[in-house]
């Protein structure tokens, strides 16, 4: 080995220490705190937050939804902040500001001040996703990609799992220095957010020395990402064109990938919201309810972990999402058939089991969607990488909005029978869509094969 190709490795080396190190786990915190300021709702709610401030459960299930419609509409001129200002400056403002919007959730008094705090919380979070995901895109080579990305979603059910949690504990402070407890969670669970925003700017490396050419990325012999490890996409600030955007909406063949999303990721939502209330319908204090709903946030990560090996050791990603989801399908369909014919332990049993399991699917379906960034008519694959996940996450996005009106008031005091078929409806609706969405992969290999002798697309 000559002395370049040696002062290339050590480069590369200390490229990917920084990354590991640096970015992905404060990238990682980022998305656990936008979590807990998105989900606290739900511990707040078993603190008597909607009787306080006069609303019924209609009310908090519009709230949510213009949360999401928030994020939906800010989502792409966020991330087009992000690619003129830069990952560091924009991340952090944006971790801070929504931070701050949590922490002011402690003022509201009625309907109104809980609509506009929502909608207000959803559109400072719009982007955080797919710009932390183009932020990893910059570091790492498509190889070595897929894995963080999965490490990158255990903030965002991580910190699913935390919330409740750290509900419990600070319902305990209800009546100190005269706030109630659910404004205790709001606060500081918004303060820990304004806090990583500061860590995120000080601490958030950037790329430097980088130059880009018009047609792949290249890092500079001082950057030490040699042509054949550069990562997948072109760091510092870079143009999104309206005619990526356009390519990738009208790329019907990734439909269904986007359609798959947004029908089974929509039973997740009512799942964070309304957990810890049903487990305060089975006879749990309020604080112990908090604490059992975070059993199935913890299960929760074990069960990616599970799927992602799964998906590694057998290289059958569309596969395995078909098997995570199926898996779902089955907990919600136990759960439908027993849950009045069990008793309080065993309802609490199928209701965590179905938290467990209901996202298990997420990331490998992401690392399956980037794995397929490749068709020919586009450019450059990073740019193709970023616009597509940014459809991926407005399709979940689209999905938690759509199932924040599956559990209605009127069946609260029965568990939710009605809102637990249509979640059974969807998630069987996914599983149809992302067979299809195997076989469009394949009958396009089958063309390329005839034309090439080599297949270009993961189908299964």
């Amino acid at each position: 080995m000559d002395n370049t190709e040696a002062a290339d490795n050590g480069h590369f080396n200390h490229k990917r220490r920084i990354a590991d190190y640096r970015v992905l786990p404060l990238l990682v915190v980022g998305f656990a705190s936008y979590q807990l300021d998105r989900t606290n709702i739900g511990s707040a709610l078993t603190g008597n937050f909607a009787s306080i401030i006069s609303v019924n459960q209609n009310t908090i299930n519009l709230g949510n939804q213009l949360m999401f419609l928030g994020v939906i509409v800010f989502e792409i001129p966020s991330n087009i902040i992000l690619h003129k200002v830069g990952p560091r400056q924009w991340i952090s403002a944006q971790v801070c500001i929504f931070g701050i919007i949590a922490c002011l959730q402690v003022l509201v008094r009625n309907k109104l001040g809980f609509l506009l705090t929502r909608t207000f919380l959803g559109l400072a979070e719009a982007g955080y996703i797919p710009g932390a995901m183009y932020t990893l895109s910059t570091w790492y080579t498509k190889e070595e990609l897929t894995k963080r990305i999965a490490i990158f979603f255990f903030g965002m059910f991580g910190g699913t799992a935390i919330s409740p949690l750290l509900g419990a504990a600070l319902l305990k402070l209800d009546g100190k220095s005269g706030l109630f407890g659910w404004q205790w969670i709001f606060l500081v669970e918004g303060l820990f957010s304004v806090v990583v925003s500061i860590i995120l700017f000080f601490f958030l490396p950037e790329h430097k020395e980088i130059s880009v050419s018009s047609n792949q990325v290249q890092i500079s012999e001082c950057g030490g990402l040699r042509p054949m490890q550069k990562s997948l996409a072109p760091p510092g600030k870079t143009h999104i064109s309206f005619k990526m955007v356009w390519m990738t909406l009208t790329n019907v063949r990734k439909w269904p990938h986007f359609i798959a999303t947004g029908c089974v990721f929509a039973t997740w939502s009512p799942l964070t919201t309304y957990t810890p209330s049903i487990f305060v319908e089975l006879g749990f204090t309020r604080i112990k309810a908090n604490a059992l709903c975070a059993i199935g946030g913890f299960l929760t990560l074990p069960v990616i972990v599970f799927f992602a090996w799964m998906s590694d050791k057998s290289n059958k990603r569309g596969l395995t999402v078909m098997v995570a989801i199926f898996v779902y399908l089955i907990a919600l369909v136990i759960l439908r058939t027993l849950m009045h014919r069990v008793d309080t332990w065993g309802k609490f049993g199928l209701w965590t089991t179905v938290n467990a399991l209901a996202v298990g699917y997420h990331p490998i379906h992401n690392s399956w969607i980037q794995i397929n960034c490749k068709s020919s008519e586009e450019r450059s694959i990073s740019v193709a990488l970023v616009s597509t996940s940014r459809m991926f996450v407005m399709a979940a996005t689209a999905g938690l909005m759509a199932g924040t009106q599956i559990f209605r008031a009127d069946e609260a005091a029965i568990f939710y029978p009605r809102g637990v078929l249509i979640m059974i409806g969807l998630v069987i609706l996914g599983l149809i869509v992302v067979f299809l969405q195997i076989s469009i992969y394949w009958i396009q290999n089958r063309r390329i094969k005839a034309k090439s002798g080599s297949g270009l697309f993961n189908v299964l």
